[in-house]
This record gives structure tokens, C-alpha cells and sequence, in this order.
């Protein structure tokens, strides 16, 4: 029996996401390239799925293997893991899994461990759906094994939102990621999709369209993200910074003269070829300091500046608007960032530090826009209460995503929004 493209890239993504510390999205575009879109389509949900269960998928195979997954042969793991995703969380027929999954091992050149995976996987078929279905989650240690996550995370979300909203929480990141797209208005073009009714130029849709992509029609960015990028405001006439760039989604949202920071080079280029086509930019690389003479091409002049935003060129100030859309531990977009939970760590002291570079960057009386993609106060309303920076309250404008607890705050919910979870706040430069 051969194994099908699509669990042979699902199996090559796996192995390399906790084998070799890849991140899964980087991982899984060169294990699906060349197959089509049903295949690519069914590679992402059995990888991503097996990633984001891989807790309670090894808890299940320990239980009913008794083998230590630790002590597996690398292959042998990734191939048990996948076929025990498939077995107690999808659909997929049960002697498609265990086949598939046992000629994972063979392929691996692994004779030796087939008997083994096959017995394994023949267990699993047997029990597997119901041990997991038996799990409880009435604390956060019990929900946090359940539901798949650290138990930190599980502690975290039950201390700020209560049992259930953690429990909504937990399940909706283990679902597929909203498909949305934003329009990109600087060029003209058709593009099919369902207009989102509260943030204007968002569209959902079935898939990304590649060609549309290209063509620079649209950005793939959720309605979290994009609403962040509306938040900072600013129009044609003002100088704007953003700080931390890239990719450019972002970036490329904002109105007026733009200089848009990245300390990594590769991720610099990234985001000057993302501007260009967007329409957005003229853009010429940089390497160290800041060239004063981009010519402007479109409708909005986007500069990129590859430098680290914690030692900026000292020429870089008295901007009107700054946006901080600083990195964080992640936890509101676990659905698209399968690996994110294993690896997340709040980042306190950077938010913080790039606080302190946007307030001496801004024009006495400017706003600095802060966003981060996680729940978690401490990195969200506990970072911005360190800065002594004025707030200006966003729930005026944008009252259906204000916070529970502090409604001068932005904060939106996989669970109630069905976006990616983002905190955002408006501060204003004392003049």
C-alpha cells in the first residue's frame, strides 16, 4: 500500500514541527508544494490538527500503547501521532488511518518497527474515540490535557475569563482559522468573497485566491488583525511609524507617510516586495540608516528601515502616529499558529521597551497605536498601565469589541468574535 501526498506531507510537516523545531507555518509550504488544492487542503487539517492535539493524541497512545512517546523512534512518533489524530478527531476511515499510518513507518526504513506501529495503531482504532471522549474538564489541569494546551495557559484563561469562557476559548482555537482576506483599495479588480458587516474591506471567503494574491488585490489577514491596523487612524498629510513591520499587513492599511521598521533583513525584504505588491510603496532596501529620498509610487509611501526598533537612527522622531503591533506570546491566534502553544512566552519586558521607543518617537499631543495578538492581561492592560501613557478610549468607535473589564480597550475573542484574538489600545503623547 502507498501512502497518499497529502498524509505524506502532513507526516514530513509533523516530523519537522517537533523534530527539528520548525515552525509548522514555514514547515508545511515546502512539504505540500505540488499538490493540489484538495490535497493541500486535507495535508493542513490532518498536520495542524495533530500539532494542536498532540497533547492528548500522546496521552492516548501512551495509554493504550504502554510505550512511553518519548522513547519512540522519531519517525515511528510522528506516524502515531498523525494516525491518532486521524482516528479520534476527524472523520477519516479507521483502516485509512491505520494503513496509512504503518506505511509511514515502512517508508521511514523502519522494517523493524512496523509489527510494532501496526499493533499500536490497531489499539487506538479500538479505544482511542472514547478515551478521549471520556476526558473531563472541570479544572484547568483536566481541561488543559482535554483540550490540548499547557497547563498554564489553561490556568491563565480560567483566572481572567472563568470555567466556561476558558473552555469556549480552548475549543475554538482547535478549530480552523477564519479564511479572510483584506481588499486591497489602491488597486481596481474583482474579487469574490462575502463582505464581513462590521470591518470595512474585510471579505470572507472559501479560499485565498493565489491569482488575486499576486496580483496584489488582497491580503490574507483576519478581521482581528485588520481592525487593529483601522485603530491607528491616521490620514494623508501625517508622518506614521510602525515599528514592528513585517510582514506588512499592517503597514500597508495605514494612510499617510509611512516608515516601517524590521530588524531581521530577510523579513525586511519580505515586506518591501509585500508593499510593492500592494501598490502601497516605493521601496528601496536598506541596509543600516535611513535613505531620506524614496521615490513615492502609488498612493501611500511606505519606507522600509531595516534596523532594530530598540536603537532607531536618531533622525526617526516627531512622527504623528506610531503603531506598536509588538510580539507576544500568541495566544489569540493559536487556531492559525498550530505550534505557538508549545513554544509561547510572554514578552513583557520587549512590549515595554518598545512602549518607551514609540513615546519618545511621537510628536508631543501624537497617538501611539499598541496591539498584541494574545489574552493575557498582563502582556495586554498590565503593559499599558506601566507606561503612565494617556488613554484614549476606543469604545466609542468600535464598542461591539470593547473589554469586559476595561472598555477604554479593544480585545476580541475566537470564541465571540470567530476572529483571532487581539488586544489593542490608543495612547496619547502628553503635549
Amino acid at each position: 500500500m502507498s501512502v497518499s501526498p497529502a498524509r505524506r506531507a502532513a507526516f514530513d510537516t509533523v516530523v519537522r514541527v517537533f523534530e527539528e523545531d520548525a515552525y509548522a507555518d514555514r514547515a508545511f509550504p515546502t512539504a505540500a508544494a505540488g499538490l493540489d488544492a484538495r490535497d493541500r487542503a486535507l495535508a493542513q487539517r490532518l498536520a495542524y490538527g495533530t500539532i494542536q492535539r498532540v497533547r492528548t493524541l500522546d496521552h492516548g497512545i501512551e495509554a493504550l500503547g504502554r510505550r512511553p512517546v518519548a522513547k519512540l523512534d522519531a519517525p515511528v512518533r510522528a506516524a502515531l501521532r498523525l494516525g491518532a489524530y486521524q482516528l479520534a478527531f476527524s472523520e477519516v476511515a479507521v483502516h485509512a488511518a491505520v494503513n496509512e499510518s504503518v506505511e509511514l513507518v515502512r517508508a521511514a526504513g523502519l522494517p523493524r518497527a512496523v509489527g510494532f506501529a501496526n499493533a499500536i495503531m490497531r489499539r487506538l482504532a479500538l479505544g482511542l474515540r472514547e478515551l478521549v471522549a471520556g476526558l473531563r474538564d472541570e479544572t484547568p489541569a483536566e481541561a488543559a490535557l482535554k483540550h490540548s494546551y499547557p497547563d498554564w495557559v489553561a490556568e491563565l484563561w480560567w483566572r481572567e475569563l472563568g470555567r466556561d469562557e476558558a473552555l469556549a476559548l480552548m475549543e475554538a482555537q482547535n478549530e480552523p482559522a477564519e479564511t479572510v482576506v483584506r481588499i486591497n483599495r489602491r488597486k481596481e479588480g474583482r474579487v469574490e468573497g462575502r463582505p464581513d458587516p462590521e470591518i470595512p474591506d474585510a471579505l470572507h471567503v472559501e479560499r485565498v485566491d493565489e491569482e488575486a494574491l499576486r496580483a496584489g488585490l488582497i491580503w490574507p489577514q483576519s478581521r482581528g488583525s485588520q481592525l487593529a491596523g483601522r485603530c491607528v487612524g491616521s490620514t494623508e498629510g501625517e508622518r506614521v511609524l510602525d515599528l514592528c513591520a513585517a510582514p506588512g499587513g499592517k503597514a500597508t492599511q495605514l494612510a499617510g507617510e509611512v516608515t516601517a521598521v524590521d530588524i531581521h533583513p530577510g523579513r525586511s525584504r519580505q515586506l518591501e516586495e509585500n508593499c510593492a505588491r500592494l501598490g502601497a510603496t516605493n521601496v528601496r532596501g536598506r541596509a543600516r540608516q535611513l535613505e531620506e529620498n524614496c521615490a513615492r509610487l502609488g498612493a501611500t509611501n511606505v519606507r522600509v528601515v531595516n534596523a532594530d526598533a530598540l536603537a532607531l537612527p536618531e533622525e526617526l522622531r516627531d512622527f504623528d502616529r506610531v503603531l506598536v503591533d509588538a510580539p507576544c506570546s500568541g495566544l489569540g491566534v493559536l487556531a492559525s499558529r498550530p505550534d505557538l502553544r508549545w513554544r509561547a512566552k510572554p514578552l513583557l519586558d520587549l512590549q515595554l521597551a518598545l512602549l518607551r521607543v514609540a513615546a519618545e518617537r511621537v510628536r508631543p499631543g501624537g497617538t501611539v497605536l499598541y496591539s498584541v495578538c494574545t489574552i493575557s492581561a498582563e502582556e495586554n492592560e498590565g503593559v499599558i498601565d506601566a507606561t503612565g501613557l494617556e488613554v484614549e478610549s476606543l469604545q466609542e468607535e468600535w464598542s461591539q469589541f470593547a473589554h469586559a473589564r476595561r472598555p477604554e480597550f479593544l480585545l476580541t475573542l475566537p470564541h465571540r468574535d470567530r476572529t483571532s484574538g487581539f488586544f489593542i489600545a490608543r495612547l496619547r503623547s502628553r503635549p
